[in-house]
Order: structure tokens, then sequence, then C-alpha cells
């Protein structure tokens, strides 16, 4: 059954008791293994960060007692009434009004008038609610269809490349990210592969994934040379980009046979060597595409022999955070990566994510990840 109560593959639609039993089911399994404290807490956290401002929550910290617990909610009313229409914000104002006012009775010498709010709030406030979901919904169908259209854009987690094993894997924050992993047959028989990371999340940063994988696509089999390449890149993105958005990027070409790998890293976290016994971090790249025209770009070349692992990743693994606000950092994804050296591509990767799964726990993801497993055969 669909989770969205919606009508599933039969074409009947859900029965709203057995989707009620099953939202009871997943809510009570939800709240047992995290607790009734850790749930709300993790909630109100949410909402806080959502609906409050850097500003106010450094201002809050900054009081005690019941002068706090004003402030932060009346600044979180404050802050939802801003999101709203006109309108909404209207109709919102007034059901918080007429709730707090409650039923009274006015006297006017001998004429009494009495009068009820009660109904009026709960007229207001579930209108507001309807307009509200009915947008959330309509929002919603539309970021399914573009994940739809992301994910048909997405080479498979293992494309076939000569001489190597490879494996490749993103998952958005959100239900379209920009974070890229794409696979290029070459017509000289080499392969390229890329992991990109766009500055941002949702559906700004997934829009301008997209615009950088056609372009590379179209510039890849133009360029010899990477450090052109990566400059034509740069020129493209910054006379059509956006203010302050600007993209990461590893570009790997793979021989069909041998192990010399030829690399542009555009402003990316360097990528790991890992060899029997060693690991050794990639010297850092050029710059991020985008931000600054006509910039110099270079590449890079690695021996990769028999056995050897390239590991490639977005910092949506290095930076991901667990519910204490830790993060999981290079070092453990260096431990990680030495103990997959054995495995093949795909079991290093689902090895490697699954510690990260530990990691982080009950935390809900903060950015894309993206990691990418280059084993030489």
């Amino acid at each position: 059954m669909s989770p969205s109560g919606r009508t599933g593959d039969s074409g009947a639609p859900p029965r709203l008791l057995d989707t009620l039993t099953d939202d009871v089911r997943v809510v009570t399994q939800d709240v047992m293994r995290r607790g009734v404290g850790r749930s709300v807490t993790g909630t109100l956290s949410s909402l806080e960060a959502f609906y409050l401002t850097s500003d106010d929550r450094q201002r809050l910290s900054e009081l005690a007692g019941v002068r706090r617990q004003l402030r932060r909610v009346w600044w979180f009313i404050r802050s939802l009434l801003m999101k709203l229409t006109p309108a909404r914000r209207i109709m919102l104002a007034v059901a918080l009004l007429t709730l707090v006012l409650g039923n009274g009775r006015i006297d006017i010498n001998t004429v009494h008038f009495g009068y009820e709010t009660q109904a009026l709030s709960a007229l207001l406030l579930f209108a507001v609610l309807v307009l509200e979901l009915k947008d959330k919904l309509i929002a919603r169908d539309e970021l399914e269809a573009g994940r739809v259209v992301q994910l048909a854009l997405l080479p498979t987690e293992r494309p076939t490349v000569p001489g190597w094993d490879v494996w490749l894997y993103t998952r958005p924050a959100n239900d379209v990210g920009g974070d890229l992993v794409d696979h290029l047959p070459l017509d000289d028989g080499r392969h390229a592969v890329v992991l990109g990371d766009v500055a941002g999340k949702a559906l700004p940063a997934a829009l301008l994934s997209v615009k950088l994988q056609a372009t590379i696509r179209a510039l890849a089999p133009l360029f010899t040379g990477l450090g052109d390449f990566g400059a034509e890149l740069n020129r493209i993105l910054y006379r059509d980009g956006l203010p302050a958005r600007f993209a990461s990027l590893v570009y790997a070409r793979l021989p069909a046979d041998g192990g010399q790998v030829t690399l542009l890293n555009a402003g990316h976290m360097p990528p790991l060597h890992v060899r029997p016994g060693a690991l050794t971090t990639l010297p850092i790249g050029s710059m991020v595409l985008g931000m600054m025209p006509d910039v110099p770009f270079s590449e890079q070349q690695v021996q990769v022999d028999k056995g050897e692992v390239l590991v490639v990743y977005s910092d949506g693994v290095s930076e991901a955070m667990n519910e204490r606000g830790d993060f999981f950092g290079d070092e453990r994804l260096q431990d990680l990566a030495r103990l997959a050296h054995n495995m093949t591509a795909s079991e290093g990767g689902a090895f490697i994510l699954r510690g990260l799964a530990n990691f982080v726990g009950d935390a809900e993801q903060s950015d894309d990840v993206s990691l990418m497993i280059l084993r030489r055969q």
C-alpha cells in the first residue's frame, strides 16, 4: 500500500481504515525504536530549525525560563504566518485570535451578547490545512516526476567497463538532489566515470545537476586534454549559471587496457587510492566549476594496478552527522575503505554505506550521498 494513501497498481483506492491501521503500526514501531522522548525531541528540533532563523536560535539560547519559552512560541507563530500567502495568513491569524478569545459574553446595559468562536477557529484552521496540503501534494507530484526523470538519466549501479569493476551510487537528501554520478563510453575504447556535487540541495541543485550532466556528455568526446575540458565546462557553467551556484567534479577516464587513470578534479573531495597495506589521498585538484571565469584546470595521472581501488565520494559522506552532531569524517571513511580493499566494488560500496548508516543512526540525512568505487581487475 502506498504510504501516501493513493491508488495502488490495482486501480482500487485504498481503504481509509486499512491506511490508518498501517500508519498506527508504522508510527508505533518508530516510537518504540527511538523512544517517545527522542521522537518528540527530534520532531521539535526539525520544526525549530525550519521555522526559526539561526539568529533567532542564537538569541533564544541567551534567554532562560518562561521568557525563553514565550519568545520561542511567538517567533514560531510569526515565522509560520510569514510563510503563508496573504489570504491564508489572514485566515490563520483570525483563527488563532478567535481561539485565544474563546467563548464569551458582552453586556451593554441590560442587553447581553454572547459569542462563540471555537467553530470559526476550527473552520479557518481546517481551510488553511486543506489549502496547504493541496499545494504540498501538487509539489510532491512534481518532485516525484522530476525524480523519475533524474533516475532515468543515471547509469546502472554497475556499468560494464573492460578491465574494471565499477560501482556507482547516489542517494539524495530530498526527493531530488544535486549530486551526479554518470558513466560515458568514449569513442576510443576508453570509459569515463563522473561524480559531481552541485552546491545546495533539492530542486535548484537538481536542475543545475542535469545541465552539468548534459554539458559533460556533449563535451567529453571533443577533448583529449582534461585541462581544456575543465576550462570549457567552467566557461559554460559560469556563463549560464546563477550567482553563488557552483559545482565540484571528479571526472575519471579509465583505459581499456592498463591502469593509467586520467583525472580532472574540479574542487571536489580528493579521491582515495587504496592499495594492499596503504591508502593515499590524491592531490587536491583545480577550482570548482562555475564560480569564476577563465581559471586554469589541470589533469592528474594515477597508476592503479590490479587489485587496487579508487574511492570517490561526495561531502555528504564525510560530513554526514549523527544525532549528537558529530561528523562521520575522513578518518572513518578511510578506515572503511581499507577494510573493503579485498571486496568487489559493489561489496565494498555496500560495506561503506553500512558503516555510514550505523554511524548516522536515526539522524535525518542532511546532504546528498554519492559514492563511486573503481576496482582494477
